[in-house]
């Protein structure tokens, strides 16, 4: 009866497995594709005699991170719906009601779970692939603030606007479209994968694929996004608080 509930809790449902690469590939397309775009915008300034090479960092990251998630998530929902007429719905992505007293109530418990998990999967890396990095700093694309309004506009980039427009673009579109052609174990397992990859980094990827697993957990439990919206936000912010508040804790907790 278990095994029939993993592999088909609707037994008149027919799955589309084609789905579990063709949904993949398209956000990752949508996402770099995006990143292209901006690549060939710059050129163009660049070529007009406009170079941003002068201007504050923090201010050109900020402004880059918020033109990049905008644009895949217009590539990835907008090109299907232009196309093909594939609308796609509030209810698609889990934004289909404002945040409940219950997100805000799993939020943290999920948090404690996530970094269970994630040490016992980077445990278990390390002592499988011993030679593999998982040590590495994280680049996330602010570094030397100095101004307090770069702290601010770091934070307001991390803390704020990537768990909510990645967790739309992931646990809303890809999750959501996912687990409505798929086993839910096999869309949790691949937009988890996906996630990762984007990242770039191997200790990052593992990190963040145990953040997803737990997101979409909690995007099953509570039927929208905002739950682990709050999950990515906490995490975010506790990185945020180790890289740019507090950088000397980390060293302190290692001696």
């Amino acid at each position: 009866m278990l095994r029939k509930l993993l592999i088909n809790p609707d037994p008149g449902k027919v799955f589309r497995w084609q789905y579990l690469l063709a949904l993949p590939l398209w956000v990752l397309v949508g996402f770099f594709l995006s990143q292209f775009i901006l690549v060939g915008v710059f050129a163009l300034l660049k070529g007009a005699g406009i170079s941003l090479e002068a201007a504050n960092p923090a201010v050109v990251n900020t402004m880059l991170a918020v033109a990049i998630y905008a644009l895949s998530l217009a590539i990835v929902i907008g090109v299907p719906w232009l196309v093909k007429r594939r609308r796609t719905t509030a209810d698609d992505v889990g934004i289909s009601r404002w945040p409940s007293w219950l997100d805000i109530l799993l939020a943290p418990a999920a948090l404690v779970i996530y970094f269970i998990l994630s040490h016992v999967l980077l445990s278990l890396v390390a002592a499988l692939v011993p030679g593999l990095n998982l040590t590495e700093a994280q680049n996330v694309g602010f570094g030397n603030l100095t101004q307090h309004y770069e702290v601010m506009l770091a934070f307001i980039t991390l803390v704020l606007l990537a768990p909510i427009a990645e967790e739309l673009l992931f646990r809303g579109y890809l999750y959501g479209k996912l687990k409505r052609s798929v086993p839910i174990w096999a869309a949790a397992l691949v937009t988890s994968a996906a996630f990762g990859f984007v990242h770039g980094q191997w200790n990052v990827a593992f990190d963040v694929f145990v953040l997803s697993l737990v997101a979409c957990g909690l995007r099953e439990m509570t039927g929208s996004i905002w739950a682990g919206v709050l999950l990515h936000a906490m995490k975010n912010a506790i990185a945020f608080y180790l890289l740019f508040i507090n950088p000397t804790l980390l060293t302190t907790m290692g001696t």
